[in-house]
């Protein structure tokens, strides 16, 4: 299976690094990695035995946490190449939260098996972004997400004052 080498979840501040699916911080998190292959993006993602629904099968709730984290990812880096900038670049990458999350299960998912989100990435407006994804078990076409991912508002920077 694929590796990803430069991923856009590694370029987070560590102020912003914390989501629970991609967040390098979240010490009890999934690590999701999402990386540019070509003209898709792509996460690779092995489920832990603790992520079973039932014997021999992934939770449903996983697999769209890697739909929802891989569109947010997938948008960040669209937009920062659209910037000019790479992964790795040293230049931080614009950070999207979601606004909508539809999942479709097509067949179970099976558990000890590395799952590969693959994503097709459009511009809808200049701070909103429409991703399409397919996730993959043994290239088995298992489920198929959208994510509409927004540029993370400047709200989100504010700190309540206690």
């Amino acid at each position: 299976m694929e590796k990803i080498v430069h991923a856009i979840q590694d370029e987070y501040s560590a102020d912003f690094a914390w989501c629970y699916g991609c967040g390098r911080m979240n010490e009890s998190g999934h690590h999701f990695r999402t990386g540019w292959d070509g003209e898709r993006t792509m996460t690779i993602y092995d489920p832990a035995k603790e992520h079973m629904a039932l014997p021999g099968f992934v939770y449903g709730g996983v697999i769209a946490s890697l739909i929802d984290c891989h569109g947010t990812g997938s948008a960040a880096i669209a937009l920062h190449h659209k910037n000019g900038h790479k992964i790795g670049d040293g230049v931080e990458p614009p950070r999207f939260v979601t606004a909508s999350l539809q999942v479709d299960f097509l067949k179970p998912t099976p558990q000890n098996v590395p799952l590969k989100a693959v994503g097709t990435v459009e511009e809808i407006h200049p701070k909103k972004w429409k991703v399409h994804t397919e996730v993959y078990a043994n290239d088995i076409l298992c489920a198929r997400g959208e994510v509409v991912a927004v540029v993370m508002p400047s709200t989100f920077l504010e700190k309540e004052n206690s």
